[in-house]
């Protein structure tokens, strides 16, 4: 009796499509198929010998100080300013007033009230930078909220002739906004700060 793994004699055998080895699935016949014969199947793969965790080193011990010291600055980063040195143009609050500007036309104003009130009676800072920021935001927010308020008074006035003045306003404010904004990413003073124009 024939085990299944012996084949027949080459001239008694007939194709199958266990035969052709899916050698058609990848494009070439193998020199064992064109014979007829039937490929080895691969051993199987060596088991890896599990680890261990129990013989796993033991971590170094670190000092409780070492968790929370500051880490070392990298070599490849570029400093912006001095340890202990205001960031550039003001940190970031310079950059919510302008933010509060830009976003004045969409909240139909509300935005530009709360920036007035952020730069109201607030010092105006040291550096010179930050200072002609600080000078062109609040005058920017008052002739804005004049501007505003004869706006819409004279939308009752014949011809509406509020509409032109809050577009004209709306435009000023956006243009105004964005150059500031321009000019204190590149680190530049607003040239004159008390100026009607960007």
């Amino acid at each position: 009796m024939a085990e299944s793994g012996d084949l027949p004699p080459k001239d008694d055998r007939v194709n199958t499509p266990e035969d052709d080895h899916d050698d058609d699935l990848i494009g070439f016949a193998s020199p064992a198929s064109l014979q007829g014969r039937r490929r080895e199947p691969p051993p199987p793969p060596e088991p890896e010998p599990e680890a261990d965790l129990f013989d796993a080193p033991e971590p170094e011990p670190v000092e409780a100080g070492a968790i929370f010291a500051p880490t070392r600055p990298s070599p490849n980063r570029k400093r912006h300013h001095e340890e202990g040195a205001p960031a550039p143009g003001g940190g970031i609050n310079l950059y919510a007033v302008y933010a509060l500007i830009l976003f004045a036309v969409p909240t139909v104003g509300v935005s530009a009230a709360i920036g007035l009130f952020a730069v109201t009676g607030r010092p105006r800072p040291e550096d010179d930078l930050s200072a002609s920021h600080f000078i062109y935001q609040q005058r920017t927010l008052w002739a804005a909220a004049v501007a505003a308020v004869a706006g819409v008074i004279l939308l009752a006035a014949p011809f509406a002739l509020g509409v032109p003045i809050l577009f004209a306003l709306a435009l000023w404010m956006v243009l105004r906004g964005a150059w500031g904004v321009w000019a204190l990413k590149s680190g530049r003073e607003i040239d004159d700060p008390l100026g009607w124009w960007i």
